[in-house]
């Protein structure tokens, strides 16, 4: 699944990853591939939008992508040492919940 160099899952987005149905996983992966070219955020020329405060949650670092259609958001931040994508959830919007999740993740990285 992660023949690529350029993007990496946490092992709870992977534990996200291998809990979606097949066709979302396939939408999800081409996304990933995709931004993992450009991972920056859109001032910067790239397919992420930067995170900020959320819901009480200091997500400043984090970026997001979305996939309109199935309602899943994906948050990840870029590992500076190798501009490498690393994934740290992948989860339907409900609410705010992503992002609480997002930040709690961060805190136990």
């Amino acid at each position: 699944m992660n023949n690529d160099k350029n993007y990496e899952f946490s092992p709870s987005a992977r534990s996200d990853f291998d809990s979606l149905d097949g066709s979302i996983k396939t939408q999800v992966l081409k996304v990933v591939r995709r931004v993992a070219t450009k991972p920056f955020s859109q001032s910067e020329g790239g397919y992420g939008k930067p995170l900020g405060n959320i819901g009480g949650n200091d997500l400043t670092g984090l970026l997001k992508i979305k996939l309109k259609k199935s309602g899943i958001r994906i948050v990840y931040r870029i590992v500076q040492e190798n501009d490498k994508m690393r994934i740290i959830v992948i989860a339907a919007r409900v609410d705010d919940e992503v992002y609480t999740l997002a930040a709690k993740r961060m805190q136990s990285e």
